[in-house]
């Protein structure tokens, strides 16, 4: 099939849609040009995110890893969404049932208007007390380290989901259920294949869900998908509308 071909096929399953659940990655936030944080542009310090992002390393040293997140924040203080999140925030408003799944933490999608979201991985912009776990919003630029609760005095942490922490039980939940139960998926700019995303589209193709594939490049999911668009999801993402 042709791309406008293909396009015109995506459009009419949206269009006929009661329930579209759509699960975004980094891909979607790198339109909006969001580093990853990760791998050989991702250095800081020398220091590489997997070492940076888990309980022990705050134990060990929380200022350190407050200093790579305030770091974080500042540059993503300078970024705003792109047409791929203003469209999904369309595409939200005239949907009866949807659901929007992110791997992301950089809040652009909140920050588009987006209401029916789970975040998988928490939000870079909210933090929560090691000791009475209070989670408040905080969009503090710069980020004074090592900040404490104004309720008990306990220490904050960022409201991230570290490496060898679990997801929010009721946000997996959440999740499941949307993809589970969606007429159409719509998967923008991630290989899903880290879980537990990694389980979502196998979820709701079982389940008789239309799966839309938009990704830069293939990925080892475009095989299997309904339809696969390969292109920069601020260019496509609108043009399912």
């Amino acid at each position: 099939m042709s791309d406008h071909a293909l396009l015109q096929s995506a459009r009419a399953q949206l269009a006929s849609a009661r329930s579209i659940a759509v699960l975004t990655g980094a891909g979607i936030s790198a339109d909006s040009g969001v580093p990853t944080f990760r791998g050989a542009d991702g250095l800081w310090r020398n220091y590489r995110a997997e070492d940076l992002a888990t309980p022990e390393a705050f134990e060990r040293d929380p200022r350190l890893v407050w200093e790579w997140y305030s770091w974080r924040r500042e540059i993503l203080a300078t970024k705003t969404p792109n047409a791929a999140h203003d469209a999904l925030v369309r595409m939200e408003a005239c949907t009866e049932d949807f659901r929007l799944i992110t791997q992301n933490v950089d809040g652009l999608h909140r920050l588009a208007g987006s209401q029916r979201l789970s975040e998988l991985h928490g939000d870079i912009w909210k933090v929560r007390c090691t000791s009475c776990r209070l989670v408040i919003d905080n969009r503090d630029v710069p980020l004074s380290l090592l900040p404490h609760c104004h309720t008990c005095g306990g220490l904050l942490r960022p409201h991230i989901v570290w490496f060898g922490e679990a997801l929010d039980q009721q946000i997996l939940t959440d999740s499941i259920r949307a993809v589970e139960s969606c007429d159409v998926m719509v998967i923008v700019g991630t290989s899903g294949l880290v879980y537990p995303a990694a389980m979502l589209m196998p979820a709701a193709k079982a389940n008789g869900a239309f799966v839309i594939e938009i990704n830069l490049d293939p990925t080892p999911y475009s095989s299997d998908v309904a339809l696969s668009l390969q292109g920069r999801a601020k260019d496509l993402v609108p043009l399912l509308l």
